[in-house]
């Protein structure tokens, strides 16, 4: 159905499946209807694309006109000048069933000589003076109850009131206002919804609308896009950081709104739009059969161990457990803690596939060797491994520069190394051989990564490295260097990442859900299964197809985990079930018993009988 145009005196009326769309004549707006006739947002058509040392600030606006009819599509545009450009434009394109909204600049209104930088974009809102005298930051307006976010965060909150901000992107850490990295990235897809949830992880039922960003990979060059809410408006920011050059001009992502029916299938209309543009691959055909199998990862039992000790400092930041115990449960990560993990596993009928050495088994994180004194034969214990017909991954933190030339480093104003630089193509050479190293027969022959800290990616106008991608493309890149190079070197290698992202679906063959969450608004606890569940259905909905690594850790009592464990072996046979704990619980102390493994033991039966083929 091609979507319907009509042209008065108060402007330009576009209807489509699902929609109808009012265009002020002589405002930069425009109401956005559902078939119902509910108003959802009344959308601003401004934009600002901020360059490094200078605000954009539009101005000179003329009305809305329509510069394109098709049997498929309708294209309005909003022209006007500014502080910063000759030309700027915000095109609205509306087909059956989307509106698509974006913008375009050109002519640099003052040319200092200085290599433009692009700091920050906003869209759907941004600084202007009208014809009518009004001036400063215009929003759009919130008309819907709720915001729907694919991104764990502390405090969950999965369906949060649409006053309340979110940020898709890869930078994130414990700091308060920071923990959004869980998924890094997520997919850039949220779900504006007309009703509140009842919870932390509530999904309530009721009419959605997905609002997603659609650009090719490369063109993701900022660290994240924010949901920007104040005062019964709203906006999106772009944080580009000073590290995209724009030439002669530049285009933004297209923000696309579409009616959905619930959130998780606006996930998958946003996964299939992507694909259907070439901006994603398409569903991957089946792995081999061992990238399927039950995985024990030796994290959780590490950190279990030191929570044992109680190595805790008075005062330690509440939570599951403190980072006391996570840092010196890194040095556990050794070849005779790892036999008795082997031997408690054999002990408990267990027998995982895949067998992941998770930090630190490193001399230094940013090259790859082995720590002598912790792994003496690492080489020779993953032969081990592989004679009882299991398979050994290798846990990898993303972007420590720890150990490089500081030449191949991103760096601070003070010249000391922050992350790895993706955009050198010598420290892309370098992973190419660390990689062949660790997974090539001549080398240690281990059978892929779990890669950790995506979400660390370099973030800061300040920061200095080789020009190149940046933000969300800086991250693709590096893992389709360490994919490529894994691939290489063993032809079923497999690459775990926590970046369900459509886009990412080259570079990742299992989804990782990550760490498990806590506490909502209130301070009250989540239920861990809840959060599985909900994370689950981000991945599914995201990357069909792709299996996906259940994680486990960490969990805040024994009761917890063994509904975790049960619940891992319901969720269908991409849901591949892993094991952090064999001894203790590191969030409670209590101990593990027979019966316990014996769980487990069962859940991975079912599991693996829901697999074989009929």
């Amino acid at each position: 159905m091609t979507p319907t145009v009509t042209e008065t005196d108060g402007g330009i009326v576009v209807t489509g499946t699902g929609y109808r769309l009012e265009v002020h004549g002589e405002q930069p707006r425009a109401v956005l209807r559902d078939a119902e006739g509910t108003v959802w947002t009344e959308l601003s058509l401004l934009a600002g694309l901020d360059l490094v040392g200078g605000r954009d600030e539009s101005y000179d606006l003329a009305p809305a006109r329509v510069v394109e009819r098709t049997d498929r599509a309708v294209e309005l545009v909003v022209e006007s000048t500014s502080s910063l450009w000759e030309r700027k434009v915000v095109s609205v394109r509306c087909t059956e069933g989307e509106v698509e909204v974006w913008a375009a600049v050109s002519g640099r209104r003052t040319d200092t000589g200085a290599t433009p930088r692009l700091a920050e974009v906003t869209m759907l809102g941004g600084r202007a003076v009208l014809p009518n005298g009004a001036g400063g930051t215009f929003r759009s307006a919130i008309r819907f109850a709720s915001l729907f976010s694919p991104t764990p965060t502390e405090p969950v909150h999965v369906v949060r009131p649409s006053t309340a901000g979110s940020s898709l992107g890869v930078v994130g850490d414990a700091e308060p206002g920071r923990l959004h990295g869980i998924f890094s990235p997520p997919p850039l897809c949220w779900a504006l919804g007309d009703r509140l949830a009842e919870d932390a992880t509530d999904v309530p039922a009721g009419r959605w609308w997905g609002l997603s960003v659609r650009a090719a990979v490369d063109e993701l060059t900022m660290t994240a896009v924010r949901y920007a809410p104040l005062d019964g408006g709203f906006l999106l920011r772009l944080d580009y950081e000073g590290h995209t050059v724009i030439g002669d001009g530049f285009r933004t992502p297209a923000l696309v709104l579409r009616p959905a029916a619930t959130p998780w299938q606006a996930l998958a209309d946003y996964r299939d739009d992507l694909v259907a543009h070439g901006l994603a691959p398409s569903p991957p055909a089946p792995g081999p059969d061992w990238w399927g199998e039950p995985i024990f990862c030796g994290w959780g039992a590490q950190c279990a161990r030191i929570a044992a000790l109680r190595v805790e400092p008075a005062g330690a930041a509440d939570g599951l457990i403190g980072a006391a115990t996570a840092a010196t449960a890194a040095h556990l990560a050794r070849q005779d803690v790892y036999d008795e993990f082997l031997a408690i596993l054999d002990k408990g009928g267990l027998d995982p596939g895949t067998i992941v050495i998770d930090d630190r088994w490193q001399a230094a994180y940013g090259t790859g060797d082995v720590d002598l004194d912790h792994w003496p034969d690492l080489r020779g214990w993953i032969a081990e491994r592989h004679a009882e017909g299991r398979k050994v991954l290798l846990w990898w933190k993303a972007w420590d520069p720890q150990g490089l030339p500081v030449e191949e480093c991103v760096t601070d104003p003070l010249g000391r190394p922050v992350a790895v630089d993706v955009a050198n193509p010598a420290y892309r050479d370098r992973l190419r051989r660390i990689v062949a190293g660790l997974l090539g027969p001549d080398g240690l022959d281990a059978d892929g990564f779990k890669v950790d800290f995506t979400q660390r990616s370099p973030s800061g106008e300040s920061l200095r490295g080789a020009e190149g991608p940046w933000g969300i493309a800086a991250l693709h890149t590096l893992l389709a260097t360490m994919s490529e190079a894994a691939k290489a070197a063993k032809p079923d290698a497999l690459m775990v990442t926590h970046t369900p992202h459509p886009s990412f679906g080259d570079v990742c063959d299992m989804v990782r859900l990550n760490d498990v969450l806590e506490r909502d608004n209130a301070g009250d606890p989540v239920h861990v299964v809840e959060q599985l569940r909900f994370r689950f259905g981000v991945a599914d909905s995201s990357l069909p197809g792709h299996l996906v690594d259940t994680d486990q850790w960490p969990m805040p009592d024994r009761a917890s985990w063994r509904a975790y464990v049960e619940a891992q072996a319901t969720l269908g046979p991409l849901a591949v079930p892993a094991l952090y704990y064999l001894e203790s619980i590191d969030g409670s102390g209590e101990e593990l018993t027979g019966d316990d493994l014996g769980l487990v033991a069962s859940s991975w039966a079912a599991y693996r009988a829901a697999r074989r083929p009929a």
